[in-house]
């Protein structure tokens, strides 16, 4: 799944945030990738750290970013319910920068050298395919079949 902003939804973007320059650097990124979040997220990887050759597998560095914090993202507090209250009131700056602040963090404490226009990609990637499907439909193989498993 590689899903991508319109040019409608990065404008939107840029217009809730308008002085917020790591955003708006992540946005004008996108715009320059046809709106391709996870070609912008390896641009601004490349950018901040030099080096974008992780692959592991077949896996997207963005989604062994996503697997190494996703029980931050998707556990009941924290995050997830900051997403969540954004995608209530989807208009609020704050509560968007909130949850860009609020990934920065728990990124950094798991290692993982993302600065606020790479946190934003990750955001708009997560608010894009929505947060209940990054949860539960996105987990790792080895999570996915244990789910099923434990279904049957």
């Amino acid at each position: 799944m590689n899903p991508q902003l319109t040019p409608g939804e990065i404008q939107e973007f840029q217009q809730l945030l308008p002085n917020d320059t790591p955003a708006q650097h992540a946005l004008t990124t996108l715009q320059q990738h046809n709106g391709n979040l996870e070609a912008s997220f390896d641009a601004l990887w490349q950018e901040k750290v030099g080096k974008t050759d992780y692959s592991q597998g077949k896996k997207s560095l963005l989604q062994l970013t996503l697997n190494e914090i996703r029980a931050e993202i998707c556990g009941d507090d924290g995050l997830r319910g900051k997403i969540k209250e954004y995608t209530n009131n989807p208009g609020s700056a704050s509560l968007f920068n909130g949850v860009i602040g609020s990934l920065v963090a728990v990124a950094a404490v798991h290692g993982i050298p993302i600065d606020g226009a790479i946190a934003t990609i990750v955001v708009l990637y997560i608010l894009k395919i929505g947060i209940n499907v990054f949860c539960k439909y996105t987990a790792p193989d080895s999570e996915a079949e244990q789910g099923k498993n434990n279904n049957s």
